[in-house]
């Protein structure tokens, strides 16, 4: 990633937000926006104007909406394909979709339980696919995953969804690893706790971060050319003791 709107090939760098209605989704579009072209994935994109406007705000060059269901697989490489074909090879693509889900609901109700697994999981593995298999046929690019302090190690509280995380986590350590030398990088996003619309009305958990807070590191970690990063930082201590704490006590952790 450059400072400028131009990647080393001299043409305006494009950025895609897979999520456009993503709160940390937008704000690593707003930092990264600055005489780049935009582009907006999501459900119902004629409901984007108010994260269209931030973006243009932002000084992008120029901000695009496209149609995308995360849940659709068949859809992902066209999607994919036409955002190239209109715009040009994709500099980065910020995979920012997933739902929490309503863990009691998904203990009694499968579809539930499959639902959140496939928009957490399944959906982020095909269309993380199809962004390497583009990026490495361009032979550059880079991709923004987030994975969760929920995947550390599942916790009773909220373990639908951690499973999915920690499914993402490891696909995402592995993608990684084998994008290395192909001029295509992945970094792996690993917040804690985010207050923001996903969360409203629960209580923030320690070493919480806001959607801002996310994409300020996200961001920084983009521009060092790292492969993951936590946030805060401190979280990483947080997750080794997660791993070495007795299961007995674990148990018993309230989230």
């Amino acid at each position: 990633m450059t400072d400028t709107a131009e990647g080393s090939s001299g043409r305006r760098e494009v950025i895609v937000i897979f999520g456009g209605r993503s709160e940390i989704g937008i704000e690593i579009g707003r930092r990264l926006a600055s005489g780049a072209t935009v582009v907006l994935a999501a459900r119902r994109p004629e409901d984007l104007a108010a994260e269209r406007g931030i973006v243009e705000q932002a000084g992008a060059a120029a901000v695009h909406v496209v149609a995308f269901d995360a849940d659709d697989l068949s859809a992902h490489a066209g999607v994919v394909d036409s955002i190239v074909a209109e715009h040009g090879p994709i500099t980065t693509a910020v995979v920012a979709f997933g739902i929490l889900g309503d863990q009691a609901l998904a203990e009694k109700d499968a579809a539930h339980a499959a639902a959140i697994a496939h928009t957490d999981y399944v959906a982020q593995v095909s269309l993380l696919t199809v962004l390497a298999d583009a990026m490495r046929a361009a032979g550059a690019g880079q991709i923004v995953a987030f994975s969760s302090i929920a995947g550390v190690r599942v916790r009773r509280a909220n373990y639908v969804y951690g499973s999915a995380k920690a499914g993402l986590d490891g696909f995402c350590s592995g993608l990684s690893d084998a994008l290395h030398g192909s001029g295509v990088r992945l970094l792996l996003v690993r917040p804690g706790f985010v207050v923001g619309r996903m969360t409203q009305g629960m209580a923030p958990a320690p070493l919480s971060s806001t959607p801002a807070q996310v994409a300020e590191a996200a961001v920084a970690a983009l521009k060092k050319g790292r492969s993951t990063v936590w946030v805060p930082r401190s979280l990483a201590v947080l997750a080794l003791g997660f791993r070495l704490l007795p299961r007995s006590m674990w148990r018993r952790l309230r989230r």
